[in-house]
């Protein structure tokens, strides 16, 4: 089987999640949601409105680059909802081996702020979208991928996500 994975990148409150799970259902594959792989101290210095540095980052990107191979390693194909802001965490998690496909979900900064204003019991604070914002290094030619604009539906996004870089 062709190792593959799809990383559902973005900023906070872009819609990874919903995007990644559908996504992850459309082509069968096994969905990793990237936030439950942070160590309880990145968790804790988000909810205190402090960003995370590429140091904090590190560890949490290789562990998903860890679980996309465990993932490949038992036959299936991976979903990761992950922030993937920059070039070198999207190298981590693309590694050297198999087929990695990033869909980037990207919207106006007003849109995402009120959809994170709008949900509860979410660790990361309104406030730190900017330094998201900031961080975000767009895709490069390079990169297999798709840029797709978060006022569309979840499911449009897949099928858009799909339309683009095929089923696998």
């Amino acid at each position: 089987m062709k190792q593959i994975a799809w990383v559902v990148m973005g900023v906070s409150g872009c819609g990874k999640s919903e995007v990644g799970r559908r996504l992850a259902q459309a082509v069968g594959a096994r969905f990793i949601e990237g936030d439950s792989f942070h160590p309880p101290a990145n968790l804790a210095k988000m909810a205190a409105g402090t960003a995370l540095d590429d140091a904090d980052r590190l560890g949490w990107l290789q562990a998903l680059r860890v679980e996309i191979e465990r993932t490949w390693a038992a036959g299936e194909v991976a979903v990761l909802a992950c922030s993937a802001l920059k070039r070198r965490y999207r190298d981590i998690l693309r590694g050297s081996e198999g087929e990695v496909r990033f869909v980037h979900l990207h919207g106006k900064r007003g849109l995402i702020a009120a959809r994170m204003g709008a949900r509860s019991g979410h660790f990361m604070p309104v406030a730190l979208l900017d330094s998201q914002l900031q961080d975000l290094e767009p895709l490069e030619p390079d990169e297999v991928g798709v840029t797709l604009d978060v006022r569309d539906p979840p499911d449009t996004l897949v099928e858009h996500a799909l339309a683009a870089l095929g089923p696998g």
